[in-house]
């Protein structure tokens, strides 16, 4: 063992340069391997996220108006209670209603001062925090934007008659900072209307709004609120605690102690979070095999590096089994050094992303920061850098028992040629006088030395490049939500309700609005599955003269009776398929549907179920739209619209915006992005020990070169061309395989969530060449500097490079 110690450390000091490549390596590899484990925390748990840096309340108390809710010094018992680690208010609160361009929603307002609360503080994420009244200019401050042209109103009154707000609330609303809403409150004596200028939008870890379900949050400053509503006002407690496993028996004794009559309703944090994670189930998995993938690519990239150095000390293998090595000590030699490569990386990496990870502009630096506050955080730090060590040690293993192999005595390369003899093809393409660079280049990456060692270490290199363009796929399809959300089920962009029965001209005054393609009315019902063991959605859209333009994915869209178009989620929870007849029970009578057609349905989990509105009045006659469904041309503004179509309705009608089923938000694409450089940081890696075991290897083929009259800018330019047609192959077949590979993945998850297949989108051709050409010129320029010292150096045909 003692001999062993002694040639690993004869061996390190030799070859210096070698191993600090080997644990340089290894440290990039983890630390890529954590910051894509941080990114992956931060946009699959956006709840966390925000609950983290807002240090969010778990529960919830939401007092009854008037003197039948308690009041500020009731609350002030609830510090004391064991489960309160802190309390967020009390807030005086009033329910309003707010409009902006036609669209209403229910609002909560709660009265706050012109500084965020320290415990469940909202984050804003546009504009500014409410200011103090300082004076009567009514023009915005504190570099506050100014109302846009074209806007849903004119600028506010008073400066303190502002308003923030959640931001599910103010995309609903269409309001950005800068622009007002208006506010209306009963009060003594009659509704009170007021306007309010949107100084800010922020994020709260509180449930978002839901039309209808759940009402939105918007914060005003105290003396607003009592011009607002001098009548009765409520109050609002956040309660911070120190387990969110005693939620239910904190929330048992807050309300003992300020009393159940007192108390409208109690929110939890499960209820956040599950409306916060409702719609994030196909990123989830997505980013999951994304993290796999990833920890795959990585240990097939060092494992690389380590077979490599290995077959380099081929010589030196020889000579130790020459003085007297066994193959055993050889093995454990190498075993040792190499997994003390890996662990020292190992640790280099993780101290690095721990230390100066939150130093990175960007999400990533964001999610760094973030993440030792995420669940699974210190799982993450010490699993991934373990399981990439065992991954390393598994392959030097390998490589080490064939070192272990190496005869004491190898055969003279010169007996057995280093690359095959030029083609024919190659000595054609030499007689045509193409350039010697090229066809040597060509036959450096493809052939020597040894054709079946250069295709895979082509594909080892694309493996990281197609898991780059399988993240470039999942990119596109989330960007189509926004830009076509046409072929992800979204045809129409806004829904039209009215208070009262609409006239029979009302959608022909909806399509004559500029930017309206068509107004398809529509009904919705809860409808029982066979065996009544869950409900479904029944949607009646569109008539005969006015069908619904459908996502149809599979079959096609329904034109007769009874027939219809289902989700993916309702074709698994029935299993049945396209083609068969369905039966369920709407309002105690039965519906049976004949299924033509597979369509991609965002909501409810895929379990909605299309027909036309006359198959549903065929069982209920008399039946009426409930709402009416726009489908808008092609560029036109959904806001713009949303304000014409309450201008040409007038008043009693209510103007909502399709959800979104990825929330609106770049978050998912902004971390695809960074997850595609993280994987071009492994690619790099494995890359750069191409180009190095290539120029090892091909060093007898070098001095052939100069021996034929090639000069030593030329050699340079032969191991240039090779690196570059090297990552040009693995590129194109990174890029092919990594599309059909994106195109099945996404799809594969979106049928497992209820989405449906049928939503992949692939990246344009643009970018897809765009990135070869960027793999290729990555490949050229590693290449410069290996090249200029092969140039410049004295070649000799030493015995070092003959055996």
């Amino acid at each position: 063992m003692r001999a062993t110690w002694r040639w690993v450390h004869s061996d390190l000091r030799t070859h210096r340069g070698e191993a600090l490549f080997a644990v340089l390596a290894s440290a990039g590899v983890i630390a890529s391997l954590l910051l894509a484990a941080a990114l992956l925390g931060y946009a699959a748990s956006p709840w966390q996220r925000v609950f983290n840096q807002s240090r969010g309340s778990h529960v919830w108390l939401h007092g009854r108006e008037g003197h039948d809710g308690f009041g500020a010094a009731d609350v002030a018992p609830l510090a004391s209670l064991d489960e309160v680690a802190a309390v967020s208010g009390p807030f005086r609160t009033a329910t309003a209603t707010l409009e902006s361009g036609g669209t209403r929603a229910e609002v909560a307002l709660r009265a706050t001062g012109s500084r965020p609360p320290d415990t469940a503080r909202p984050l804003l994420t546009a504009g500014r925090w409410l200011t103090a009244a300082t004076g009567r200019d009514a023009g915005p401050r504190d570099g506050a934007a100014t109302p846009r042209q074209g806007g849903t109103s004119y600028r506010a009154g008073p400066p303190h008659d502002q308003i923030v707000l959640e931001h599910t609330l103010a995309r609903t609303l269409w309001a950005t900072p800068g622009e007002t809403v208006t506010v209306t409150l009963p009060g003594r004596d009659g509704p009170t209307t007021r306007t309010l200028y949107v100084a800010g939008v922020a994020e709260t870890a509180e449930p978002r709004y839901r039309a209808g379900q759940d009402d939105g949050v918007g914060w005003i400053l105290p003396e607003t609120l009592d011009r607002l509503a001098p009548a009765a006002t409520g109050q609002t407690v956040g309660l911070r605690l120190e387990d969110p496993a005693d939620t239910d028996y904190a929330v048992q004794r807050a309300v003992t102690l300020l009393g159940a009559e007192r108390i409208a309703q109690v929110t939890k944090w499960q209820q956040a979070k599950a409306d916060f994670g409702g719609d994030d189930r196909l990123l989830g998995r997505i980013f999951a095999a994304f993290g796999l993938a990833a920890l795959l690519a990585a240990a097939v990239a060092v494992a690389g590096a380590v077979r490599a150095r290995i077959r380099g000390q081929a010589g030196d293998i020889a000579v130790l089994k020459a003085v007297g090595f066994t193959p055993g000590q050889v093995v454990r030699g190498f075993l040792l050094q190499h997994l003390g490569f890996a662990v020292a990386g190992a640790a280099l990496g993780t101290a690095a992303t721990l230390a100066l990870g939150r130093a990175i502009p960007g999400r990533v630096g964001d999610a760094v920061a973030l993440w030792p506050r995420m669940p699974g955080h210190r799982a993450a730090v010490t699993g991934i850098p373990l399981a990439a060590v065992l991954l390393i040690a598994a392959a030097t293993a390998l490589a080490a028992w064939r070192a272990g192999r190496v005869p004491p005595v190898p055969a003279a390369r010169r007996a057995h040629p280093a690359a095959r003899p030029l083609s024919a093809l190659g000595r054609r393409a030499l007689g045509l006088r193409l350039s010697p660079v090229l066809v040597l280049g060509w036959r450096s990456a493809f052939t020597a030395p040894g054709r079946t060692r250069a295709l895979g270490a082509t594909a080892r290199l694309a493996l990281p490049i197609a898991l780059m363009t399988v993240a470039l796929v999942a990119w596109s399809t989330l960007g189509q939500f926004r830009t076509d959300p046409g072929r992800v089920g979204r045809a129409a962009a806004l829904t039209v309700r009215t208070e009262q029965p609409p006239p029979a001209s009302f959608e022909e005054t909806l399509e004559t609005v500029p930017g309206v393609a068509d107004a398809v009315p529509g009904a919705e019902f809860r409808a029982l599955v066979p065996g009544q063991t869950g409900t479904i959605t029944l949607r009646g859209l569109g008539t005969p003269d006015a069908p619904y333009p459908h996502t149809v994915a599979e079959g096609r869209a329904p034109s007769g009776p009874d027939e219809a178009v289902a989700g993916q989620g309702l074709l698994d929870l029935l299993d049945v398929r396209v083609g068969e007849w369905v039966r369920m029970t709407v309002g105690g009578r039965p519906q049976i549907l004949h299924l033509v057609g597979r369509s991609i349905e965002p909501d409810h989990g895929g379990r909605v179920v299309s027909t036309g509105l006359d198959t549903l009045r065929d069982s209920t006659p008399g039946l009426r739209p409930a709402f009416h469904a726009l489908v808008l041309r092609p560029g036109a503004d959904p806001r713009r619209v949303a304000a014409a179509v309450a201008t040409a309705a007038g008043e009693g009608v209510e103007i909502r915006a399709t959800a979104d089923p990825v929330g609106g938000e770049d978050a998912p694409r902004g971390v695809l992005a960074a997850l595609a450089a993280v994987l071009a940081l492994i690619a790099l890696v494995e890359l750069l020990t191409l180009i190095g075991t290539g120029v090892r290897d091909r060093v007898r083929d070098l001095l052939a070169l100069r021996a034929i009259g090639l000069t030593p800018r030329q050699i340079g330019a032969v191991v240039v061309t090779s690196a570059a047609l090297t990552a040009l192959a693995a590129s194109l077949l990174g890029t092919a395989a990594g599309a059909a590979l994106g195109h099945r993945l996404v799809d594969a998850e979106a049928a497992a969530t209820g989405l449906g297949a049928g939503v992949a989108r692939l990246p344009a051709p643009a970018l897809l060449a765009a990135l070869v050409l960027a793999a290729t010129a990555a490949g050229a320029l590693a290449a410069l500097a290996p090249a200029t010292r092969t140039a410049r150096r004295r070649l000799v045909d030493s015995p070092g490079e003959t055996l």
